[in-house]
């Protein structure tokens, strides 16, 4: 990665019960196709995603392409997904449960993404 390649951080909030997790994925592809390095901070009801098996059968909008399609683009792209710690531990789930490739990983992790000067999104 270039120093001057630009970044973006998503923020998803929200799981399967809200569209808005949609816009999340296909936004952040958007900025893969923009020339954006993507970091995905899943929070909250967000950290279902990075479930096994969640996101294969997840499509909230029909004119996305499948959310298990958007995450891989992110991952073969070189971006992150990251999942916190505390919202999966609530949720009962540990590394093993996680898809191959998410990252555990806090806030910290995160905000030293923004520190390298990411834009930041948040659904």
């Amino acid at each position: 990665m270039s120093q001057d390649q630009k970044k973006l951080v998503v923020v998803v909030t929200n799981g399967f019960h809200d569209e808005r997790a949609s816009v999340a994925w296909s936004v952040a592809n958007g900025g893969i196709a923009s020339g954006y390095k993507v970091t995905m901070f899943l929070v909250s009801s967000g950290a279902d995603w990075a479930r096994k098996g969640a996101a294969e059968v997840a499509r909230l909008n029909p004119l996305d392409p499948p959310i298990k399609d958007m995450m891989k683009n992110i991952m073969d792209s070189g971006g992150t997904i990251m999942v916190c710690p505390p919202c999966a531990q609530v949720r009962g789930y540990h590394k093993d449960d996680l898809i191959d490739g998410v990252q555990l990983a806090g806030s910290v992790a995160m905000l030293g993404v923004v520190s390298e000067g990411a834009a930041t999104l948040t659904f």
